[in-house]
């Protein structure tokens, strides 16, 4: 769901940095070679993604969905100089796609991706984070902010996509992935381990600031 008319869209597309061509390139193949290539970040997103993890300057990230790898690239745009990103995918197929580009970003030894489900894996993982990017599956976005939390250091940031979900949170629809939303916007509002808002970019970003 479009938020501002195609005017204002080319407006802001205009000032903002240019996509990066190993970016573009990604994005391509992505279209030509995965089903619902629609899911991954758009170029105004990744722009955003890249200049948030500039700001913080994070020694460690962690994604959680992966995808293709786009936003993956972008956040490491940010990384300290021994910064890392551990990158959570569930589908093994889109496992070569992503290692394909990682390496021709020359950010092979910086990326640490691994395949699995996401509730399994994030319990294994070592705080603190600087970073952390949640992008997976929308129903379980509830239970992430609650494995997530006790990872970020304090005055760390989540970024969680899709959260205005195409405009449906404001309606009545039970799907689940429109549950999860709903109830993971709800969790961050009223946990006082966190302050979050909005940023009303593509599809919704909260960004969610740890105290």
């Amino acid at each position: 769901m479009k938020f501002l008319s195609e005017a204002l869209q080319a407006y802001v597309a205009a000032h903002r940095p240019a996509e990066p061509p190993l970016l573009a390139e990604l994005r391509r193949e992505t279209h030509l070679k995965i089903l619902y290539p629609q899911m991954i970040s758009s170029a105004i997103q990744g722009r955003w993604l890249a200049f948030l993890s500039k700001l913080l300057r994070p020694r460690r990230i962690l994604e959680i969905g992966a995808f293709t790898g786009y936003a993956t690239l972008c956040l490491a745009e940010g990384l300290a100089p021994d910064g890392e990103i551990i990158s959570l995918e569930q589908n093994p197929e889109r496992e070569s796609l992503i290692r394909k580009y990682v390496a021709k970003a020359g950010l092979s030894e910086r990326v640490d991706l691994r395949i699995g489900d996401a509730a399994a894996l994030l319990p294994e993982l070592s705080a603190p984070f600087d970073l952390v990017f949640l992008d997976a599956d929308k129903a379980n976005y509830p239970l992430y902010f609650e494995l997530v939390v006790p990872l970020l250091r304090s005055g760390g940031l989540l970024i969680a996509d899709n959260v205005l979900w195409h405009g449906h949170v404001l309606g009545e629809g039970t799907n689940k992935e429109i549950l999860g939303i709903k109830a993971f916007n709800e969790a961050v509002m009223a946990d006082e381990r966190v302050e979050g808002m909005i940023l009303g970019v593509e599809d919704g970003l909260f960004l969610v600031r740890k105290w």
